[in-house]
Parts: C-alpha cells; structure tokens; sequence
C-alpha cells in the first residue's frame, strides 16, 4: 500500500499535508502521533471512508478509489478503534462476518470459512467465547472479536487503529504476534499504536505523524529519539535499549512544563 501526497482538510482545518507513505508486503509499519494528529484519518482514507483532499492511495499498484466495495473488501480490513454491535450476535457469528466479501450470491458460509473463523478465534485464545453474545462482553474481548473477523477476512493489507488500546498484557503480545505473523506471509499491516515501546518491538517501520505531515519513518531505533518524541509528543524522555536491542520509552515528563501539543 502506497499513500500518495495524501492531504485532507475538514471544514477550514487541514489535518493531513502531502503525506508519502509505503507500507510493504511482508512488513508491519506502525503510526504514532499525538491525540488529533490524523492517524485514524489517514486509516480512513485507506479504507476509502474518507476522500483525500488531494493525492491517492495505492493497493497493488492500483488506486482503491477504482476498486468495488467487494473488491476492496476482499483486499482490505479494517479494526476500528471502538467497536459497537447493537444487536446481540454471538462472538462466533460476528468473527464469521468477516467471510462476507468472499460468499457467493446466496451469502451462505460453507465448512470451510466456518473453520477459518474457528482457527482465527483460536489463535487469539478466544474460541470459548464463540457462543457468547457480543452484548455481553467486555471492551477488550470485543477488541479481541474485532481482530478475529479481520483475520478470517483473509485480505492483503490489515489496518489497525489501537487495536491492544483495551486488553491486558498478554493479550497485547498475542493480538501483535498474530499481526507480525500476518506480514510473514507476504502481507501488509499498517497499526497505529500509542504504545511506543510495545509497538517498536513488533514493528519494522515507525512513522512519526507531526503537524500533519510523517516527520521520520525508519527503523525504531533510528527514529524514537529525545529530539523526535519532544517534537511530537511535547516531553522530555530517555530512550533504554532492552537486552535484545529494541529502543524503550521512559517518559519524564512534559518539556519545560509545557501542555500537551494540540494537533
């Protein structure tokens, strides 16, 4: 996937500016930026929810404005940062919508995309909620339902905005390790995340969104540094390398007392 001079603008207010952008097959890319900088715009205008103000995105050399809404589907999914199913399907049925773009005219799921859903629930360790209903579950367990219906969409490229924002530690190395398993096979994964540290060690890519434009992309490593995240996040901060060699956040508070940037 490849973003081309995308900028939007809502109302009077530019969000994002000429923004360039690829996200490989086989890698994981992960965007960072303050609250308001336009991630889960730029999410949006991948999946075609939005209309870029200018520029294009790309899906295999081809522009998704020119693909069908079953195409892109078949191609592309989607997990939003919330989550709201109002009518009580079971966790089960709502991983198994994620085979909708892929049904026949008569949209009924065979043998086959019943076991797709079953292994995808299976490996976020979630299969015992199967016949729970959706109204019953918790933010995080739907998190974790959201993330199993985009992985039994079986698309190229898998965009995620936030998606461990709700779930518990081992939750979050499992929703990551199926997402860097995903781009193994030759796949593409664009996440935003707010947790640096975590998402620096699951990604090969981090882009840094500033001021409506990607300040740094690169290794981790080579872009999560004092000047950058006091740049983009307003705050002072050490960078720790782990045993392994992945960069750790510590923050240390805000830079010179200042606030918060505003995006």
């Amino acid at each position: 996937m490849v973003f081309d001079g995308v900028a939007v603008t809502l109302g009077d207010q530019p969000i994002l500016r000429d923004i360039h952008l690829e996200v490989p097959a086989g890698q994981v890319v992960v965007l960072a930026g303050c609250n308001g900088a336009g991630k889960t715009t730029l999410l949006r205008i991948a999946s075609r929810v939005l209309r870029p103000t200018a520029g294009r995105v790309y899906l295999g050399g081809q522009g998704v404005d020119t693909l069908s809404r079953r195409e892109l589907a078949q191609q592309l999914a989607v997990v939003p940062q919330d989550v709201s199913v109002s009518f009580p399907f079971s966790a089960g049925e709502v991983v198994l919508m994620g085979r909708a773009p892929h049904l026949g005219m008569l949209g009924f799921e065979s043998r086959a995309d019943i076991a797709i859903a079953n292994e995808a629930m299976e490996r976020l360790g979630i299969e015992h909620l199967a016949h729970r209903s959706i109204l019953e579950l918790s933010g995080g367990e739907r998190q974790l339902i959201s993330v199993a219906r985009a992985l039994t969409q079986q698309p190229r490229v898998l965009l995620l905005d936030e998606p461990t924002a709700h779930l518990d530690l081992a939750h979050r190395v499992a929703v990551l390790d199926c997402v860097r398993d995903f781009a193994r096979d030759g796949r593409t994964a664009l996440v935003v995340s707010h947790d640096l540290s975590l998402a620096a060690r699951s990604c090969d890519v981090l882009a840094l969104l500033s001021g409506g434009k990607i300040l740094e992309a690169g290794a981790p490593r080579d872009v999560l540094t004092v000047d950058n995240l006091r740049e983009v996040f307003g705050i002072r901060a050490d960078i720790v390398m782990a045993p392994d060699g992945c960069p750790v956040v510590v923050p240390r508070g805000l830079h010179r007392g200042q606030q918060p940037p505003v995006a």
